[in-house]
């Protein structure tokens, strides 16, 4: 799968993208066939996936959060499942948040692991079973909607309204990892998070072929106390005008930005750059949770970006207030059919 999002998936199909569609296609035939025809293996507790239909982020850290609070506020006990995407280790491992670094287990985990139990598995379906062993009674897994080995009793989609899916085109062409029809057809749900329209189709797709819609928005937690305040903004995801965009929102004025790639650990001329510029023109460094989690334990100058930087924490909130509950219960409904139609392995 391509890691990075190159900018002309986002806009008007161009001469890239069409001179890339052959090879498009052969992806799309591949992961079309993987998505409908893949064996997938039966674990013992019911299993939420919370996917997204391209490459990048759309929200779907911050929705499993959102699901884990929810099922632990009905006295359950959730795991997450990550395949730890910028860590080293490649054995499955249960994450540690005051022991491993983001360079160890990827920096998504790290802010999963503070909420709940979380697993990193290369094998999804080894990850699986650490988990039950571990004693969860409901796994959210944290992408591989359109590649897990596991049997998903809730596919839920998030997608973002105002990328929406780009340009249309399957990889290498845009951004999209599956048909779109047949990621529709395996979906349960789709998220829409956010007020923009670039969705508006998919949403009226799912809403004819009888799929639920659900609303939510990303909002930051408390008063981040930047209303006025000349800030540098700097972020290593997967669409940093959303951290602005919402830095904007809380009154910040942004004076300069520093986007990287997702995931992205800072070289020491960068942290050094940062820094010095901001100490220069006299401005409070400002980044988000996930951005913090890869400084920690870092070398050089590291400690003192952490120290000297603001950081905005998000919470994905739902329209509906019961939507959380609602997908737990419709996937333990899941559960309980599969268990009468096939035996757990």
């Amino acid at each position: 799968m391509v890691s990075e999002a190159p900018p002309f998936w986002w806009t008007k199909a161009d001469w890239r993208a069409w001179a890339l569609s052959p090879a498009a296609f052969v992806y799309g035939q591949i992961a079309g066939r993987r998505m409908l025809s893949g064996r997938r293996q039966s674990i013992a507790v019911p299993v939420i996936c919370v996917g997204n239909f391209t490459v990048g982020g759309a929200g779907k850290t911050p929705t499993a959060l959102t699901l884990a609070k929810a099922a632990r506020a009905k006295g359950l006990k959730p795991g997450f499942l990550s395949r730890g995407y910028g860590g080293s280790l490649d054995v499955t491992t249960v994450v540690d948040p005051d022991h491993h670094r983001a360079g160890d287990v990827g920096d998504e985990p790290l802010l999963l692991g503070r909420e709940a139990l979380t697993v990193i598995s290369r094998r999804r379906v080894a990850g699986a079973k650490r988990l039950v062993e571990e004693g969860v009674d409901l796994i959210i897994m944290d992408d591989g909607f359109q590649s897990a080995r596991l049997t998903v009793d809730y596919a839920l989609v998030v997608i973002d309204t105002v990328r929406g899916v780009g340009n249309g085109h399957l990889v290498p062409s845009g951004p999209v990892r599956a048909p779109l029809a047949v990621q529709m057809r395996k979906l349960s749900a789709i998220l829409k998070v956010g007020s923009g329209n670039a969705a508006d189709q998919l949403v009226r797709q799912a809403a004819r072929a009888g799929k639920p819609v659900f609303i939510a928005k990303l909002e930051p937690t408390g008063d981040a106390g930047l209303a006025g305040r000349r800030v540098l903004a700097f972020a290593g995801i997967a669409d940093p005008e959303k951290f602005y965009r919402t830095l904007a929102d809380l009154g910040a004025v942004i004076e300069a930005r520093r986007s990287f790639a997702d995931h992205q650990h800072l070289s020491e001329d960068e942290i050094a750059e940062l820094l010095d510029y901001s100490a220069t023109n006299g401005l409070q460094l400002v980044t988000t949770a996930k951005d913090i989690v890869r400084l920690k334990g870092g070398h050089g100058r590291a400690g003192e970006l952490l120290e000297k930087c603001r950081v905005i924490e998000v919470e994905m909130h739902f329209d509906d207030h019961q939507a959380p509950g609602h997908i737990i219960d419709q996937a333990f409904a899941a559960f309980r059919v599969r268990r009468l139609q096939k035996p757990t392995r």
